[in-house]
């Protein structure tokens, strides 16, 4: 009978939530309120709401209950939901683009085509890249205050396919990586894939907090820990030198591997050196050309430790076997000619403009925001809530992600992260108009 009125109350719950009757925000009653109202055992009553969260139907908050969420918002927006319909602002991702070039990439079709090494691209590449392409990295990354032979370097399909060989090659299900409790959503899906147990670090000033990561490691056998400490996603903090020694000096009491995600660290103009230089027996670093050129260029780079490279190497072999030889090509090229280096100054000018633009129009909301980063993180008040601020920009075709995705612990704060990198200026001020008159119209 008890099994009856359990099931009976998940189906009119969720009847309720999917017609309106019960609107997005709705406050449920506690477990033991539920319970009590509907003769029910204080596990079953949990287990209702358990059943309806895994429907995407509620949410819990710890110390506040649990609560309708509005479901016309895909489920983990910012992640899984990438196709805009027509005339939808694109707040959501960021592919930064700047005038010319197309042409840019015309010109170097051309060069290419050109030239007397095109029958060489059609073959298979080695897995790594060619030595010339992956010495032409290395020259890149020593502008970069990392020095390192092109040994060193493996050419990958974009900087997440670098994150997902360096998981295969040197991470086994089920273990431990730490990471920052706000962080980067293709490392959540790559962990979820590899089977992966994340631990949350708690946000100290400016970066993690090493006393909670080095607390961790007592406590946990803990293998790896993953970062961004140029430019992280979505806070845009960029750790001091100092911190990023004691990082160094916690991987190495700890024995733990570094994985550096530095795919936006091009926006930083003098930043302190990457961990791969200060620790680079225990760091692997990764990083692309995507958010720095552009998003369809598909050529990324690892470098690790030289006992690692084999293994990695197995893992583009036993999944891309190598980069596309025309593009890694033209890739390289843009390298040695100066042409990399002349975006990122024009993207790092660019970035700047657009947060002058987020600065003024959300001027008093606290955002959290680096001032040449291409995001900007927008906490919420305890009143309002990110679900239905993020499907009422829906109705107003601004795309926007929630806190969501980034979220590691199961504390998910209410906030929007806003992409500034992917529209024209004057629509990314009209749209953070919108977005603020949005939260006002939320907050009570």
């Amino acid at each position: 009978m008890a099994q009856l009125r359990y099931k009976a109350l998940v189906d009119a719950y969720a009847a309720d939530i999917r017609s309106g009757r019960l609107p997005a925000g709705t406050r449920l009653p506690t477990h033991r309120e539920l319970a009590a109202k509907n003769g029910l055992a204080l596990v079953t009553a949990t287990r209702v709401y358990a059943e309806l969260a895994a429907m995407g139907l509620v949410s819990g908050e710890t110390g506040r209950g649990t609560f309708v969420r509005e479901i016309s918002l895909a489920p983990r927006q910012g992640i899984d939901q990438f196709a805009l319909a027509a005339g939808m602002v694109d707040l959501n991702f960021n592919y930064p683009a700047l005038p010319g070039q197309t042409d840019l990439l015309r010109a170097a079709l051309r060069q290419l085509a050109a030239s007397g090494d095109l029958e060489s691209l059609l073959r298979y590449q080695p897995h790594g890249g060619r030595q010339h392409e992956r010495a032409a990295v290395a020259r890149h990354l020593a502008c970069r205050g990392l020095d390192v032979g092109w040994e060193r370097v493996s050419l990958v399909n974009g900087a997440q396919a670098g994150l997902a060989a360096t998981v295969m090659a040197l991470l086994r299900p089920g273990d431990v990586v730490a990471v920052d409790a706000l962080t980067y959503p293709g490392f959540k899906v790559l962990a979820d894939t590899f089977g992966l147990e994340l631990a949350p670090i708690p946000a100290a000033a400016q970066g993690p907090d090493l006393d909670a990561l080095e607390r961790l490691c007592k406590n946990r056998r803990v293998k790896a820990v993953y970062v961004m400490p140029t430019m992280h996603n979505p806070l845009g903090w960029v750790m001091s030198a100092h911190r990023r020694k004691q990082l160094a000096s916690i991987a190495r009491r700890h024995g733990l591997l570094i994985i550096e995600d530095a795919a936006y660290a091009f926006l930083v103009d003098k930043p302190p050196v990457p961990l791969a230089a200060l620790a680079p027996e225990a760091t692997v670093y990764v990083s692309g050309l995507s958010k720095n050129v552009a998003t369809g260029l598909r050529v990324g780079f690892i470098v690790a430790p030289s006992e690692s490279m084999r293994a990695i190497e197995q893992a583009v072999r036993a999944t891309t076997w190598n980069t596309p030889g025309v593009m890694t090509a033209i890739a390289c090229a843009w390298l040695d000619d100066g042409t990399v280096k002349r975006l990122e100054t024009e993207k790092r000018r660019d970035a700047k403009v657009r947060q002058a633009i987020a600065g003024d129009v959300l001027a008093g909301l606290g955002c959290v925001r680096h001032p040449a980063s291409y995001f900007v993180w927008l906490p919420l008040s305890e009143d309002v809530r990110a679900d239905q601020v993020a499907a009422a920009l829906m109705r107003e075709h601004i795309s926007v992600s929630t806190a969501e995705p980034y979220a590691t612990s199961h504390h998910v704060p209410h906030a929007v992260r806003l992409a500034l990198g992917s529209v024209e200026l004057d629509v990314l001020r009209a749209s953070l108009k919108k977005v603020r008159q949005v939260i006002g119209n939320y907050a009570y």
